[in-house]
């Protein structure tokens, strides 16, 4: 039965990457050398309008970001370490030209093409980010045809969420704490749960961290640290808007640090602190300042939103994964409802709240690049506040709405992994 699933993996990897490739010959284009103006003008463009010379070294920031961030946050599961640093790989490589596609018509079509520029690959990026988070709350459950179809529906999900929110909705929310982490982690659960065999609870394969050093753990925190700041700014606004979102970033990432010295001491009995938590805090503190990381936080707002973010993990794993696992039946490899999904909701508040309170006179001229349609008077910041929050409701139908839909296609009988246990650890991709 392995070779068929080998079969059945090259298959249809070359079936995308044909189509893909047939796809982009018909209608992606690059954008002309003076396309940055283009975006403002003709083309639907939620990015907001800027100079795309600024953006290549940022580019390369998110591309690192999803890809070394990400994947080497997950090679620390004991388990699955290997296989799942392959299988991010896999997701990144197909999520960004499925993505340049998908966001592609939605935003930067004009006269029957897309239009690619270095923005279109922010957002792309963006979007592989929302997928990785998603793929982390079923490790070791999927084989990499089912993550394949994951990725292929996922990112048309995510775009179509993204859309809902930033274009026709409004909504100010940068750094992704809706659109990647709320997004990612509940389209993940969802399709874990719909997943869900009764015999499989039976072996403890969660938190299986045990048999490797954490060194990838420590890389990966590393990455985030140096990257993080970038990917959180890379789609805000130019002038002097691009530090707010860097710096609150920082602030947010010490802050949540901290916050796991307090609290694993006081729940678990390891005299040590184990890397993995420092890494997950370090990853809820970036969650959190996704939204509110271009708007006024402060610089003592960002430390204390950061720090509340960093107690979420710890006492998630503590006391809600086990409730998720036992009561809701929703297994989470790698803890993405504690570490990107309720981070990214109390950043989807926390900007909700600073948008309530912003006046023109605190952001003078900032206020058309943070929140535009108030500077034009046709929204008040009651009523941008309130498109915030419904932002929240709307992300978490769409994910769950998505994660059954996708997760009833990935239970299709000839996808599903044999249920001997050994195929829980994906030996096709076991040595990297």
């Amino acid at each position: 039965d392995t070779t068929a699933s080998r079969l059945r993996l090259a298959g249809l990897c070359f079936l995308l990457q044909i189509l893909t490739i047939i796809l982009f010959a018909v209608f992606v284009r690059y954008s002309p050398e003076s396309g940055s103006g283009s975006c403002s003008q003709q083309l639907n463009c939620s990015w907001k309008n800027q100079d795309l010379g600024f953006q290549h070294p940022r580019f390369r920031h998110v591309h690192l970001q999803a890809l070394l961030g990400f994947g080497l946050l997950v090679a620390f599961l004991g388990r699955y370490g290997p296989g799942s640093v392959a299988t991010s790989i896999l997701v990144v490589a197909f999520a960004i030209q499925w993505a340049v596609l998908i966001q592609g018509f939605l935003y930067f079509f004009l006269n029957g093409k897309i239009y690619v520029g270095a923005q279109s690959m922010v957002s792309a990026d963006f979007c592989s980010a929302a997928l990785l988070i998603s793929s982390g709350a079923l490790l070791g459950r999927v084989n990499p045809v089912q993550m394949l179809l994951l990725t292929l529906l996922g990112v048309t999900l995510f775009s179509i969420n993204e859309y809902v929110l930033l274009s026709l909705m409004g909504i100010s929310d940068s750094g992704g704490s809706l659109t990647v982490h709320t997004f990612g982690a509940y389209f993940g659960l969802m399709v874990s749960r719909i997943l869900h065999q009764p015999r499989m609870d039976k072996r403890k394969e969660q938190q299986d961290t045990g048999h490797q050093p954490d060194a990838f753990a420590v890389l990966g925190t590393i990455y985030l640290w140096i990257f993080w700041p970038s990917f959180a700014s890379a789609a805000t606004v130019r002038n002097n808007a691009e530090p707010w979102a860097v710096l609150n970033t920082y602030f947010s990432l010490a802050a949540s640090t901290l916050a796991a010295f307090v609290l694993s001491p006081l729940l678990y009995e390891e005299s040590t602190l184990r890397m993995v938590q420092i890494q997950d805090a370090t990853l809820a503190g970036a969650a959190v300042m996704g939204m509110a990381g271009e708007m006024l936080v402060t610089p003592f707002g960002a430390l204390i939103a950061g720090f509340l973010a960093g107690l979420i993990p710890p006492l998630g794993f503590r006391f809600l994964t086990p409730v998720l696992r036992s009561r809701l039946k929703t297994q989470d490899t790698c803890g993405v409802h504690n570490v990107h999904g309720l981070p990214g909701m109390l950043g989807a508040l926390l900007g909700t709240l600073l948008t309530a309170l912003a006046t023109a006179d605190a952001y003078g001229g900032r206020l058309e690049l943070v929140f535009p349609l108030v500077a034009q008077g046709s929204r008040t910041a009651t009523d941008q506040a309130l498109c915030q929050l419904s932002a929240l409701p709307v992300t978490l139908l769409l994910a769950s709405l998505g994660g059954c839909l996708t997760g009833a296609v990935l239970k299709i009988k000839g996808l599903r992994t044999p249920r001997d246990t050994r195929h829980l650890e994906n030996p096709g991709l076991r040595e990297v």
